[in-house]
């Protein structure tokens, strides 16, 4: 019986309007990457061609949020990424494990709404599902190393974020 309920915890958190967003988002990043396109620009044309066709599906708020987010903070995200990466650059991992990683680093470092523990385990659940058998552990192993500074490097950018000009 608590199996069954892990099952069915498992399978709601898979299906949770955040997760498919994440999942999109991943989709988005590797597919510009694939095409050498602006991620910012190719999930703008996608908001475009889903506006008024029904069969294509819209994209999510949150997703929009997180593909424009990793193209405006890349260097930030993809530098954040590499000082944690051991024997390995960015440019060998597999496409689909940077894309990953992107999504997760840009929420630790960005999003104040996406607890941590979120962040992390949504990567490492996005890892069983698109790569290969070892990427779970060293999604986990890269970002378990990330939020040990992700509230530092919030702390620092805050303090050095210009105030915004009264509208």
């Amino acid at each position: 019986m608590a199996e069954e309920s892990v099952d069915r915890k498992s399978t709601y958190k898979k299906l949770g309007a955040r997760h498919k967003a994440r999942r999109r988002a991943v989709d988005l990043l590797f597919e510009a990457e694939a095409r050498d396109v602006d991620a910012a620009d190719l999930v703008q044309e996608r908001v475009e061609l889903s506006v008024g066709d029904q069969q294509i599906a819209p994209v999510h708020a949150y997703t929009r949020t997180l593909v424009e987010g990793v193209a405006d903070d890349l260097d930030r995200v993809d530098g954040t990424i590499e000082s944690y990466l051991k024997d390995w650059e960015l440019s060998r991992l597999p496409a689909v494990d940077r894309a990953i990683l992107r999504v997760a680093v840009w929420e630790l470092l960005y999003a104040n709404d996406v607890p941590p523990v979120v962040a992390v385990d949504e990567a490492v659940e996005l890892a069983k599902e698109l790569s290969t058998d070892d990427s779970p552990s060293f999604v986990n192993g890269v970002l378990g190393q990330v939020v040990l500074v992700a509230a530092q490097v919030r702390a620092a950018a805050a303090a050095t974020r210009r105030p915004e000009p009264d509208a």
